[in-house]
């Protein structure tokens, strides 16, 4: 065996395959971290605020915020101004209100409310600016990168930490089985 063989693989051995992602709609002029972006953003992250949670399980705020506390590392605060407590755990009125900076600030609230919350996550001094599934505003996102925050938007924070980290067979997504066959029933 010679030296060689026994060398460390280089570090793009270790990245995600893919380019970085493209606007989609071409009336979207903002480019979108790829997915080797998304995973340094969340393997980095200690900390989430989810803006607009809800005690409500049938909103997706919601069964993120489960999926957060049972299955991630992160440290996860809740931001709903009418909600004294969200799953057990305080909630605050805005994101001033936390006892921490918040590494990720993941949104789940109206179009119209994007740029507000995209300020308050640049004053709070938040790292990432992460818009959930069907969230898209390029004004939001300007606000947050010219003050150097990340931004994600139209992803989900679950589904991207299943998927960079083997969970996604929790929800159902991926039942490791592969075939082409369909299952057979029996009946009885």
């Amino acid at each position: 065996m010679t030296d060689a063989s026994c060398a460390l693989p280089p570090v793009d051995a270790c990245a995600l395959p893919g380019a970085a992602a493209v606007p989609a709609d071409p009336s979207r002029t903002f480019t979108a971290p790829g997915a080797q972006e998304r995973f340094e953003i969340l393997r980095a992250a200690r900390s989430v605020a989810i803006v607009g949670a809800s005690d409500n399980p049938a909103r997706a705020s919601y069964f993120v915020s489960t999926y957060l506390l049972s299955s991630s590392p992160y440290d996860v605060y809740f931001v709903n101004p009418r909600a004294d407590s969200i799953l057990g755990r305080p909630a605050y009125a805005s994101l001033a209100d936390l006892p921490v900076t918040p590494d990720i600030v993941d949104v789940f609230r109206r179009h119209d409310d994007l740029p507000g919350v995209a300020q308050e996550a640049v004053d709070a001094g938040a790292k990432t600016l992460w818009l959930q599934l069907g969230s898209w505003h390029e004004g939001a996102a300007e606000i947050a990168r010219d003050a150097g925050l990340s931004v994600v938007m139209d992803r989900c924070v679950k589904i991207e930490h299943a998927r960079f980290h083997g969970g996604l067979h929790l929800a159902g997504f991926d039942t490791g089985v592969l075939s082409s066959k369909r299952q057979l029933l029996s009946r009885r």
